[in-house]
């Protein structure tokens, strides 16, 4: 049983896989003999074609599936055969940017980016003026009282955006987070990620958008037929 990240010891390393394969029986492995260390306060983007196996690294590293071989550390704690009772509590330190987004749609904008803040037992009046901005900032203050089904696509990806960041998370995943959105904004919500990696966040970015990463900066890591290749310093 991994020890709680509660009590995990401050580390230099927000995650590390070693030698991580992953795969579904009776289909060739998706991922092969993964090695990747993702320093706290770190900044990569994920490139790669459709199908190199970047949706499925990303839910290794959410704990949304198991390994087949290798071992994952998150947060200074091996979480390789986590119990599931103690996934919750390492999730609290992510912020995960679906590709589906998995918004609630009865709920409005304002409530959707709040409900983690509020799951956290914090009180609207504590986090209220934090919401407003958070989406204000994704281009989104005038459609605080809309319900995800009266928002286009564009405007559903800038909210789960907006939802996973709220709590400044230690490690920020993000599956296409500008996949829907104008070249505009996809350079707004890239800032977006780099102030919250300045704050001291680590945030993976997957992406198809090769000119976004190499404008980032950031580190650009590349899958291809489910194998990692050696980073590379992304041009400013």
């Amino acid at each position: 049983m991994p020890s709680s990240p509660a009590d995990s010891a401050p580390v230099s390393e927000t995650a590390r896989l070693s030698g991580v394969g992953f795969g579904y029986a009776g289909a060739p492995d998706v991922l092969s003999d993964i090695n990747l260390i993702l320093p706290r306060g770190s900044f990569h983007f994920l490139t790669g074609p459709s199908g190199a196996g970047k949706s499925s690294l990303l839910r290794l590293l959410t704990l949304a599936d198991r390994p087949r071989t290798g071992n994952i550390r998150l947060f200074g704690s091996d979480v390789t055969r986590i119990d599931r009772r103690d996934i919750p509590a390492f999730r609290r330190r992510m912020g995960v940017v679906f590709q589906d987004f998995r918004l609630l749609d009865h709920l409005s904008a304002f409530d959707n980016v709040a409900l983690p803040l509020r799951l956290a037992g914090g009180s609207e009046a504590d986090y209220a003026a934090d919401v407003q901005e958070m989406l204000k900032w994704v281009g989104l203050g005038r459609r605080m009282d809309a319900r995800p089904p009266a928002l286009s696509g564009g405007e559903k990806q800038r909210l789960a955006i907006a939802r996973a960041v709220i709590t400044r998370p230690g490690l920020i995943v993000a599956d296409e987070p500008t996949g829907s959105v104008d070249a505009v904004m996809a350079d707004k919500l890239l800032r977006l990620f780099q102030s919250l990696n300045k704050l001291g966040a680590t945030v993976l970015i997957a992406s198809h958008d090769e000119a976004l990463a190499h404008r980032s900066g950031a580190r650009v890591l590349r899958l291809d037929a489910g194998r990692l290749s050696e980073p590379s310093r992304a041009a400013a």
